[in-house]
């Protein structure tokens, strides 16, 4: 049983860059780099932020195996390899294994809305099909299906599930979730706007979406945070609140690759279906990104 952190602190969520919707490596690099000089500890590839429904198998893999290369022992890479069929799941994973990643982030299956005993199952085979660390994700707003607590609870025995990326917004089942899985299984935010509340219950840090944009600055919130300066961490976080509710006025990772764009970084448009950011949302996002930078 794994009983630290896989990480702490600050994972970055990347947003993968494309040109000409093709994936744009020195991009990456230059991405990779940027998150490794603030003194983040783990990015995830292929996540939500970074595309995954629209990349293939292929593609996901390449990203993977550029991603560690480029890191090397530096920062660890986390696969994200979920998907809403256990048997793809687990071939990427043992795929992702292969290409050299630290870790895999799995989502729970969306659109089938499995039941509490389909999802133990889902996960727990995906976790036995690797030796790599798992972090299960809950994104119901998306996926359609809330995991229970007592899906984590019996999760958390398995050795190599380390942990979950919460991304409800239920600050008490965070607390009942810590409380009943034990000191082994951590609790990441999924969302950027609960970094301070999480951590304070105890939770282990943030997967965020922010730190594409402000690496440096949520890293120190986190630290802060896990530090126990809470007065720190508290001012950071109010004082973000607005970038990060403006990094959601449209559906993610819209707004952020927009953000990228303004402040240098051309990480080109989203894929088909999510369509290019409106000029108003634009306007909004550059005015809020020149006041966040000036402080």
């Amino acid at each position: 049983m794994i009983t630290k952190p896989f990480f702490t602190g600050v994972c970055t969520a990347l947003v993968t860059p494309f040109l000409d919707d093709k994936l744009n490596y020195p991009m990456l690099q230059q991405l990779l780099k940027r998150q490794i000089d603030a003194g983040i500890e783990a990015v995830v590839i292929a996540g939500t932020t970074g595309e995954a429904p629209t990349l293939s198998d292929d593609e996901k893999l390449e990203l993977f195996h550029r991603a560690k290369n480029c890191v090397g022992n530096q920062c660890k890479i986390i696969a994200g390899t979920g998907c809403n069929s256990t048997h793809h799941t687990i071939e990427l994973s043992k795929a992702a294994e292969e290409a050299g990643v630290d870790g895999l982030l799995i989502v729970s299956p969306y659109y089938n809305k499995a039941t509490p005993e389909g999802l133990f199952a889902h996960f727990l085979a995906a976790a036995h099909s690797v030796s790599l660390p798992v972090i299960l994700y809950n994104v119901p707003s998306r996926t359609g299906v809330d995991i229970p607590v007592s899906v984590y609870r019996r999760l958390s025995r398995v050795p190599n599930i380390v942990g979950v990326k919460e991304a409800s917004t239920d600050i008490s089942k965070i607390t009942r979730i810590l409380l009943e899985c034990g000191g082994g299984f951590s609790v990441w935010s999924g969302n950027d706007e609960m970094i301070t509340p999480v951590v304070s219950l105890g939770g282990s840090g943030v997967i965020s979406v922010v730190s594409n944009v402000l690496p440096t600055k949520t890293q120190a919130m986190a630290k802060a945070a896990l530090d126990g300066d809470f007065d720190t961490a508290a001012a950071l976080q109010i004082g973000l609140q607005p970038l990060i509710s403006q990094l959601f006025c449209e559906v993610s990772p819209i707004p952020v690759k927009e953000a990228m764009r303004i402040i240098g970084f051309d990480c080109g448009n989203c894929r088909p279906p999510l369509s290019p950011m409106t000029e108003s949302n634009r306007e909004k996002l550059l005015q809020m990104l020149l006041r966040v930078l000036d402080n």
